[in-house]
This record gives C-alpha cells, structure tokens and sequence, in this order.
C-alpha cells in the first residue's frame, strides 16, 4: 500500500496573508488538491500533518521577547524561534480548503510548549510519538510519498523520519516550497544522501 502526506498546507504558511508565509506556497493547493484526487483513484491512503500550537508556544519568538527568525535554545537543544504561527483554533492553523476535504486522517503535532515538532511522525527530541507511523502501519503501507510545506523544515524531517523508520520514501518536488532558496537548495542534497528518491507529481498521474 502507499500513501500520500501532505505537510502542513496550513494558512499561516500560505502566501499574502500567512503569518509564517512560504514562497511560492499559494502555488501549492490547487495542484496539491489535484494530485490527491488523482491518487485517491489509484488506491493511495492521504493523510496531512497539521501545525497545533498552543499560545505561547516554546518555539515562538514572542515568548522569549526575542525577533523572529533568530536562533535561540528549546528544552536544550538548538531552536529557531519563528512569528506565531498556527496557534490552535485560529484561521491560520486551519488546513487549506482545497485539499482538507481529501484527507483520511489528519496527524496534528507541536501541541507541546517544551519542544517543537517539524517531522509528522516525531517531535524534534524523538520523544513525542504523534501517532503517524502506528496508523500507516494499520493500514499496511510501504511507500510514501511526501509533499507540503516546508521543504527545509516539516517536509525534510518528515522524510528522514519515513526513511528512518524504513518507509519506501519519495519526496515530490515540484510539490514543496522552502523557507528559503539556500535552505531547499541543501534540504535536497541532505534527503538525496539519506535515500529518499526525489520524483515529480507527473510520474505520479501516468
């Protein structure tokens, strides 16, 4: 069996009016909908991940009356503090419209305000387990393929993650957007060394 997980197509990260916006990710929906449908006929399990925040989160930059997008230190470890973003039960914590209605299950993660949580399957500690892996076990897949935002962050660590847990993983990449052009650049040579196969969405709808 395979699946699709789609990462994170949240509001907050959708350009103009996302409070943590990613390039190009207004590009995403419609194509990212359009796909899941596609795949639906073919048999694919979709599942999304979604960015649960409390307020006050650990990783905001607020709650350490610091600016964003510096580094600062969470639970001991290294940590990028980022604006509020996807604080639970705001607008920009909701999943795109377009795609919300094509997933079968819905992982939530970061809902703990010691430790931030980029991977769908793992808090950055690996000591938060959101459930992911246990439901695509249930249901006997193999073979994911990962796409979403964003590709530096929460698609990366997601796929090194499935790769870890000896998942077939596939990263589509015309399907992903990253924080930064440096910051995909290196995301993609980092999942090409961990042996997760980069394939295009159109390999997918042959």
């Amino acid at each position: 069996m395979k699946a699709l997980i789609v990462v994170d197509l949240q509001y907050d990260f959708v350009p103009p009016d996302g409070k943590l916006a990613v390039p190009g990710g207004a590009e995403l929906p419609e194509k990212i909908s359009n796909l899941c449908e596609a795949l639906k006929k073919k048999g694919f399990l979709i599942v999304g991940t979604q960015d649960w925040h409390p307020r006050n989160h650990g990783s905001f930059a607020s709650t350490h009356s610091k600016p964003p997008f510096t580094m600062g230190e969470l639970s001991g470890a290294p940590q990028m503090l980022w604006p509020d973003h996807c604080v639970q039960e705001s607008k920009g914590a909701e999943l795109d419209s377009l795609v919300k209605g094509h997933l079968e299950k819905v992982i939530q993660k970061g809902t703990n305000p010691a430790v931030d949580s980029y991977s769908g399957f793992f808090d950055n500690n690996k000591n938060g387990d959101t459930g992911l892996n246990d439901y695509l076990q249930a249901n006997n897949i193999k073979k994911v393929y990962v796409c979403g935002l964003a590709l530096d962050y929460c698609v990366k660590f997601t796929c090194l993650d499935a790769v870890a847990l000896h998942y077939d993983t596939n990263l589509i990449t015309d399907l992903c957007r990253a924080v930064t052009v440096q910051g995909g650049i290196d995301a993609l040579k980092e999942l090409k060394l961990k042996k997760v196969k980069l394939v295009d969405s159109k390999e997918l709808l042959k």
